[in-house]
């Protein structure tokens, strides 16, 4: 980051403490139940321990696809790495990603007729993000995209098998693994971990940053053994890096309290699609280690999600391969309300307006075209997709005025004839088709908070940059931790790019640091 693009006079951590900011965000560290000692945020280092219980040159922290690049690229780099998940479980919110990773002029494009490239995806991140991604930050991820991709082929074995468009974006570009999940990469890539020597424990909480009189990051406090989300579980360790420690816990989609700080709006009515553990007292731990955050009222609700199954489901899978070849419908007036194709805020905001629930639907050819078959079938099992005989029926099943319904539909299928929306401006693929084929296929769609835009800054090395305005010593981060990479929005499919792409070079930079001791 540019100094002439920060304010001259930077906040000291005592000054930042005394500010109105200062105390919100003391207050949004109170909810998490990590205690905020005056001792701790004044000194000059913290008082380390007399034996630490493990070593390792990296430390890790966070199983998704940020912290296990990182950590295969440490590894690979001749360092010694730990990595530590607090769930019983690997994997956070990668392995229930739906496994769609953009990435712009791939041979998959090629092959698909499709023209893109880095310069393209660029400019639909930063207008996608209002204009609020730091810029560096988003082009890191536009420009080195294919690459990760590819890496995830090659080097770990990952299969991708369709060419999916997210709204928002200007071609298709997001790649589609081989099962529709995130879990064909993050497997395959602890798998690799594991084989090339990385430790990963799971149970292990962060619990604080631990640094030296020169203020560099030395190490860890944990709690192993711990089980969420029982904070008096588990045992104090104390793990020391001898070179970094990269935090990859991602976002705070979970965090009610937390999420409320900064959107008030966002209440329990709002489900997550994330998985339980999606909190943020890691972001809160950095902060209190001088690491600087920024953007984090930027909360993105996803606009596929249903309120007919919990988490992310398979709504999300159905929803989002259907925009551009069918409609979504406001059930209380039988009408279209938005372009389909719009990126997630755009929809998600226009959803919320409605007031209720809306529906998307798709005909015989759209939804065997753009849906995979075994998504589908568990999203019917589910009852969160439902099959129809007739438009008729849908009206029914759904309380929507019928001959108003009949008469849109028909309004629809003759945008998709001439492949133009004169309603809303509606994306629609050269391969779509009216929806007029029975049997018809719907579900009900209401947002659910998704992904936090918000997090620590960074700078393009993917090191922590605090509220001093230079880098924290001896701290990385990468993913949905980190904040200033997607702006306002985060448009569909970036997140893994985002992820590998900042995980491997986190990784990287964190084996190339000098022992402190």
């Amino acid at each position: 980051m540019k100094k002439d693009d920060v304010t001259e006079k930077t906040l000291s951590r005592r000054n930042f403490l005394k500010t109105a900011g200062g105390v919100a965000a003391v207050a949004g560290l109170a909810t998490s139940g990590i205690p905020l000692m005056a001792e701790q945020a004044e000194a000059a280092g913290d008082a380390l321990p007399k034996k630490w219980d493990e070593t390792y040159d990296v430390v890790v922290i966070g199983s998704g696809f940020a912290g296990l690049s990182a950590a295969i690229e440490a590894k690979s780099a001749g360092a010694s790495v730990v990595v530590i998940e607090k769930m019983p479980v690997h994997g956070g919110n990668s392995i229930i990603n739906g496994g769609d990773f953009c990435a712009p002029g791939t041979k998959m494009q090629k092959e698909n007729g499709v023209q893109d490239s880095p310069e393209l995806m660029l400019k639909d991140m930063l207008r996608a993000g209002a204009y609020l991604n730091h810029p560096d930050l988003a082009k890191m991820v536009a420009f080195n995209a294919k690459d990760a991709l590819e890496w995830t082929e090659s080097y770990l074995g990952s299969k991708y098998t369709r060419l999916n468009f997210h709204g928002g974006h200007s071609v298709k570009r997001a790649h589609g693994t081989v099962n529709s999940s995130g879990s064909e990469v993050v497997n395959k890539e602890l798998a690799k971990a594991r084989e090339i020597g990385v430790k990963v424990q799971m149970r292990t909480k962060l619990v604080r940053f631990l640094s030296n009189k020169d203020g560099r990051i030395v190490g860890i406090e944990v709690r192993t053994g711990y089980r969420f989300p029982d904070e008096g579980s588990g045992k104090t360790a104390f793990i020391k890096a001898r070179k970094a420690v990269v935090l990859s816990s991602g976002g705070f989609s979970r965090d009610v309290a937390l999420r409320q700080v900064h959107d008030p709006r966002l209440t329990e009515r709002f489900e997550s699609t994330n998985h339980p553990g999606a909190t943020g007292e890691a972001i809160q731990a950095a902060c209190l280690a001088k690491a600087m955050d920024v953007q984090m009222d930027w909360i993105q609700l996803g606009p596929w999600t249903s309120p007919d199954e919990k988490g992310f489901g398979y709504v999300p899978l159905f929803c989002e391969r259907l925009v551009g070849y069918g409609p979504m419908i406001n059930p209380k007036t039988g009408k279209r309300f938005f372009k389909e194709t719009g990126n997630r805020k755009e929809r998600a905001d226009a959803i919320i307006l409605v007031g209720d629930p809306v529906i998307i639907m798709g005909d015989s050819y759209a939804v065997p075209k753009q849906v995979m078959a075994t998504m589908l079938q568990k999203g019917m099992e589910a009852g969160a997709i439902k099959k129809f005989d007739t438009l008729e029926v849908v009206a029914k099943e759904y309380n929507i005025p019928v001959d108003i319904f009949i008469r849109e539909i028909a309004r629809w299928n003759s945008f998709v004839e001439k492949k133009k929306d004169d309603d809303f401006d509606c994306m629609i693929f050269k391969d779509a088709k009216p929806t007029v084929t029975a049997p018809f296929y719907a579900a009900r769609l209401w947002p659910k908070v998704h992904h936090t835009m918000g997090g620590l800054v960074i700078n393009k090395d993917a090191h922590v940059v605090g509220f001093d305005m230079k880098p924290v010593k001896g701290l990385y981060a990468a993913g949905e931790v980190t904040g200033g990479v997607h702006g306002a929005v985060r448009l569909g499919g970036v997140a893994m790019a985002d992820c590998i792409v900042f995980g491997r070079i986190a990784g990287k930079n964190a084996a190339a640091e000098k022992p402190w001791g």
